[in-house]
């Protein structure tokens, strides 16, 4: 499991580490019965405190995103393919929250948007490269 934190983002390390662990949940990285590191290994790999890394693990383990068994690892929850797709669509949302605002800022319409959105979803080769008939010129 790859986590990164960045202590400089504004975002407190503790949340990044959730945030984290649920987009592997979400995106089938993690899987339910999977292990999750010790708050110690963790700690350790990280370079922050073991009290953030248990703080994290605590929040999860109130949301229902992972289980805690005396003496042994947390493991990931298994959870209904309903609710599974509900978190699938709460990362896609949360991840596309800055970029309706940046749309917003720009003065971009909503067809627009929508229409980039689409031919990105479209793109096999790659989607986070606009095709050649869309690139800009600069002079």
């Amino acid at each position: 499991m790859l986590i990164v934190v960045d202590p400089h983002s504004g975002v407190p390390v503790y949340r990044q580490l959730m945030d984290q662990v649920k987009f592997h949940i979400a995106s089938g990285l993690l899987k339910p019965g999977d292990e999750l590191p010790s708050t110690r290994a963790l700690s350790s790999e990280l370079g922050v405190n073991p009290m953030t890394i248990s703080k994290a693990y605590s929040y999860l383990e109130k949301e229902n995103v992972v289980e805690r068994r005396p003496g042994r690892p947390l493991v990931v929850k298994a959870l209904d393919s309903g609710l599974v797709r509900s978190r699938r669509l709460d990362r896609l949302r949360e991840s596309l929250a800055a970029t309706v605002t940046m749309a917003r800022q720009l003065g971009i319409d909503d067809k627009t948007a929508l229409e980039i959105f689409r031919q990105m979803l479209a793109d096999t080769s790659d989607g986070l490269r606009p095709r050649r008939d869309e690139e800009e010129t600069h002079p």
